[in-house]
């Protein structure tokens, strides 16, 4: 567990821009039960999380077709909603930062870590916009 100092501004860039921040199961079970489309970031301190996935999620908003949810759960904060977001990501294993679109309850697309760390947040901008575009 972080101290709150530390992860505070990090999740509130993202509610900033509309995020819903969830800490428990049910409520990540609730927010994918919505149906359409649901967009999570699993939120977290590295630096790749900072200097892309944020980012890149957030710049992402600037797309004409966009998922009807937005939300997001913080690793090494919120163990509940982190285990039950990647409980629902499965087959895919634990990786933070992540990003999941949930279409009608189901997962159709996962970014793991590693196609985070190694690109800029423009380049998953981009990918974003072209995934929001093929599923919202």
């Amino acid at each position: 567990m972080y101290p709150a100092e530390v992860y505070e501004p990090m999740k509130a860039q993202l509610v900033n821009e509309k995020f819903e921040d969830l800490t428990t199961a049910d409520s990540v079970n609730e927010m994918i039960a919505k149906g359409g489309t649901t967009f999570f970031v699993l939120n977290s301190v590295c630096g790749c999380a900072a200097g892309s996935a944020r980012p890149a999620a957030i710049n992402a908003l600037a797309n004409e077709k966009l998922p009807q949810n937005l939300a997001t759960v913080f690793a090494g904060v919120d163990k509940e909603a982190v285990d039950a977001l990647r409980e629902k990501c499965a087959p895919y294993p634990p990786s933070s930062p992540s990003m999941a679109l949930f279409k009608e309850g189901k997962l159709v697309h996962f970014i793991e870590r590693h196609q985070i760390e190694g690109n800029n947040a423009e380049t998953i901008t981009e990918h974003l916009k072209s995934v929001f575009n093929h599923f919202c």
